[in-house]
C-alpha cells in the first residue's frame, strides 16, 4: 500500500470514527505524516474471525475501538435478525477490566438496540463463564464478551457466543463473519436512555450473581466436607486486577471457605500495574500470591486472568509453594471428579472426559481407568462446547463429565460452555481439602497418577511474528512442516504425522496415507516420535505467534526419580531442536 493510499484510509477512518479519542489519534498521526505508524494502523484491518476480535487498542482499522465494534456489532445484528426475525433476537453483555471495555460493550449495545435487539447489558465487569450461563440463562439468542483474556494491556477484544452458551462454529462463524465483511459506513447506535425507556436495553447484576454463585456451589461434590473443615483451609487468591474477585471469593465463601486477596492485585485496573501479562500461565504474575501465601502459611494458591476463565494454581510442596501446570491441574481435577462420582454412585451412563489434541494424554489413561471415554478436539474451547451441545442432542448420547485444555482452562459443569476458572477454583479447592484430610499433598496425589500410568512433561515453545513480513515467516514455516517435514526431531524417529488442514494421517514406517482426521480443517501439524513423545506446531488464533508442544513420557512404574531424570532429558533435547528448527524459519 503506498502513503497516498494509506493518508486516504487514515482520513476515511476519522471520518467514521465518532469517539474523540481514537478519532484523534489517527488525525495525528495525518499531521505528523508518520507513514510508518499509519501503515501499520492501516495496511489490513482488524479483522472478525472464528475466534472473534482481538487487538491493540487505538484508533485505526486495524486496531481494537469504537468504530470497530459498531461495525462488528451490525454484522452480528444483521445475522440475527435473519436468522431469528426482527424483534425476536436478544443478546447479553459483558465486559472484564481491560481498557475501553465498558465503552466498547455500551457500544455494542447501542448498536444492537439501534437494530430493534433485546439487549442485556451488565452494569459492572463480569467473568466470561458468567456471560456464558447468562445467554443461557436468560434464553438469549447470543451473547458478547469484551476481553482480550490474558494479554497484555494494550489489547482488548470481542468474543461472540450462540444461544447454547458457547463461542460461535460453524455454520454461524463463517455467517456472522461474512455479514461483518459486508458493512459499510458507520452503523447506527441508538442513544443508551432512549433505549432504556423503549424496553431495548436491560440492565443486569444481581439476578444472574446469584444464579451463577448458586450454581457454582452446586458443582460440589463434597459440599459437607467444605462446610466442616473450609475455616480450617487457608487460600490466597490474586484475581490479577480483572473479574475474578467478586464470584471466587463470594462462591467460596458461601462454601465455608474464606479467601485471602493478595491486596495489590484485588481492585480491576486495566493497566495489569503489577504484571507484564495478567496470565496465571506466567509464573511472574504469580510472584506476589506466592509470596503472600508463605507469610501467612496458605493450605493454597489460586490466581485467574482479567475475564476468570484461566486458572492457575500452586500448592505446598516440600516446605515451599510450587506452581502446577495446567496438564497437571486437568489431571488431578479429572482424577478428583472421577473417582468421587465412581465412589458416590452418581457416575453418568457413558462419562466422558473432553480434552483438545495438545493436551497431555496422561487426562485419557486417568479417564479410562474409571471405565470414560475421553475425546478430543481441537485446540479452542468452543469445540468442547459444541461436543457437550452434541451429546445432548441425542437420546442416549454420552455425559460430558468433565474437561478442559492445557492452556490452564477448565469446566467442571455443563451449565457454562467455555472455560469457567470459577466453578474450576471452588473445585481445586475442596479436591485439595479432601486430599490434606487424606494425608496427601496434592503432589503426592500426582506422583500417585504419575507412578500409575507413566510420567508426563510437557513444555511449550512460542515464537512471534510481527507484521505483515512476520505473518509471511509464520506461514511459510508451517508450510515447509507440512511439504518437508522432519524425519527426526531430536534423534528420535518421527513416525506418524497429522495434518488436521488436510484431514490426513501419515505413518512413515508403513508409507501410508489415510484420510481419517474427522476434526474440521485446522492448520495445525502434530508429529508422533517413535518413543510415545507427541509434538505439535499451531499458530495461534489470537496472537501472531507459532506455538510449539511437545510431550514426553516414561512407562508405568518406572522408579520416580529415574523417569523424570529420562523423561526431562527428552524434552530438553526436543526443545532445543525445536528452537534451531525456529531460528532457520
Amino acid at each position: 500500500m503506498n502513503s497516498e493510499e494509506i493518508i486516504a484510509k487514515a482520513r476515511e477512518y476519522s471520518i467514521n470514527e465518532e469517539n474523540d479519542i481514537f478519532r484523534s489519534q489517527v488525525e495525528a498521526l495525518i499531521g505528523e505524516n508518520d507513514l510508518d505508524e499509519l501503515n501499520d494502523r492501516f495496511y489490513t484491518d482488524l479483522e472478525f474471525g472464528t475466534g472473534g476480535l482481538r487487538g491493540v487498542i487505538g484508533g485505526g482499522y486495524n486496531r481494537m475501538n469504537s468504530f470497530i465494534v459498531r461495525r462488528t456489532t451490525q454484522g452480528l445484528a444483521n445475522y440475527i435478525n435473519k436468522a431469528v426475525g426482527k424483534k425476536n433476537g436478544s443478546v447479553v453483555i459483558a465486559y472484564d477490566s481491560r481498557h475501553y471495555s465498558d465503552l466498547f460493550a455500551l457500544e455494542a449495545a447501542r448498536v444492537l438496540c439501534g437494530n430493534s435487539i433485546r439487549t442485556f447489558l451488565f452494569t459492572g465487569l463480569r467473568p466470561t463463564p458468567e456471560l456464558s450461563f447468562a445467554v443461557r440463562l436468560l434464553k438469549a439468542t447470543a451473547g458478547i464478551v469484551v476481553t482480550a483474556s490474558h494479554n497484555p494491556a494494550e489489547y482488548n477484544g470481542y468474543k461472540v457466543y450462540w444461544s447454547d452458551g458457547a463461542q460461535i462454529v460453524a455454520p454461524n462463524d463463517t455467517a456472522i463473519i461474512n455479514e461483518v465483511r459486508n458493512v459499510n459506513g458507520t452503523p447506527h447506535a441508538m442513544d443508551r436512555d432512549e433505549a432504556i425507556a423503549r424496553g431495548l436495553l436491560r440492565m443486569i447484576d444481581r439476578e444472574v450473581d446469584d444464579a451463577f454463585v448458586a450454581m457454582v456451589k452446586g458443582c460440589s461434590l463434597r459440599p459437607e466436607l467444605m462446610l466442616k473443615h473450609g475455616r480450617d483451609f487457608k487460600v490466597v487468591y490474586t484475581p490479577l486486577h480483572g473479574s475474578g474477585a467478586m464470584p471466587v471469593e463470594r462462591s467460596l465463601r458461601e462454601m465455608g471457605v474464606d479467601v485471602i486477596f493478595v491486596p495489590q492485585q484485588k481492585d480491576p485496573d486495566g493497566a495489569f500495574p503489577t504484571v507484564e501479562k495478567p496470565n496465571p500461565e506466567e509464573p511472574p504474575a504469580m510472584r506476589l500470591a506466592l509470596e503472600l501465601a508463605g507469610k501467612t502459611g496458605a493450605d493454597l494458591v489460586m490466581g485467574t486472568d482479567p475475564d476468570a476463565d484461566r486458572l492457575g494454581i500452586a500448592a505446598p510442596d516440600g516446605g515451599g509453594f510450587t506452581l502446577i501446570t495446567g496438564n497437571q491441574l486437568g489431571a488431578l481435577l479429572a482424577d478428583y471428579i472421577l473417582s468421587s462420582r465412581t465412589e458416590r454412585g452418581t457416575m453418568p451412563r457413558n462419562p466422558v472426559l473432553i480434552k483438545t489434541i495438545v493436551t497431555t494424554e496422561l487426562q485419557r489413561l486417568i479417564a479410562q481407568s474409571y471405565g470414560a471415554a475421553c475425546i478430543d478436539t481441537l485446540t479452542g474451547f468452543k469445540y468442547i462446547g459444541e461436543k457437550i451441545r452434541e451429546f445432548e442432542s441425542r437420546a442416549d448420547g454420552p455425559s460430558y463429565v468433565v474437561g478442559g485444555e492445557e492452556s490452564y482452562g477448565y469446566l467442571v459443569n455443563t451449565q457454562v460452555r467455555d472455560k469457567d476458572a470459577v466453578s474450576a477454583a471452588a473445585m481445586a479447592v475442596e479436591m485439595a481439602l479432601y486430599h490434606r484430610l487424606e494425608g496427601r499433598t496434592l503432589f503426592d496425589q500426582l506422583n500417585l497418577l504419575w507412578q500409575r500410568h507413566g510420567y508426563f512433561q510437557e513444555t511449550q515453545i512460542n515464537k512471534y511474528f510481527e507484521g505483515q513480513s512476520g505473518l509471511r515467516t509464520m506461514q511459510s514455516l508451517m508450510e515447509r512442516l507440512r511439504t518437508a517435514p522432519p524425519g527426526s526431531i531430536a534423534g528420535i524417529r518421527v513416525v506418524c504425522i497429522k495434518d488436521f488442514r488436510d484431514h490426513i494421517t501419515r505413518c512413515l514406517p508403513e508409507g501410508k496415507t489415510e484420510k481419517d482426521i474427522t476434526l474440521p480443517s485446522s492448520n495445525v501439524i502434530q508429529f508422533l516420535l517413535e518413543d510415545d513423545s507427541i509434538i505439535t506446531a499451531r499458530p495461534s488464533g489470537t496472537e501472531p505467534k507459532i506455538k510449539f508442544y511437545a510431550s514426553c513420557r516414561s512407562r508405568p512404574n518406572t522408579p520416580q526419580e529415574r523417569a523424570r531424570r529420562e523423561v526431562g532429558t527428552r524434552v530438553d533435547s526436543i526443545s532445543d531442536a525445536l528452537n534451531k528448527l525456529i531460528a532457520g524459519a
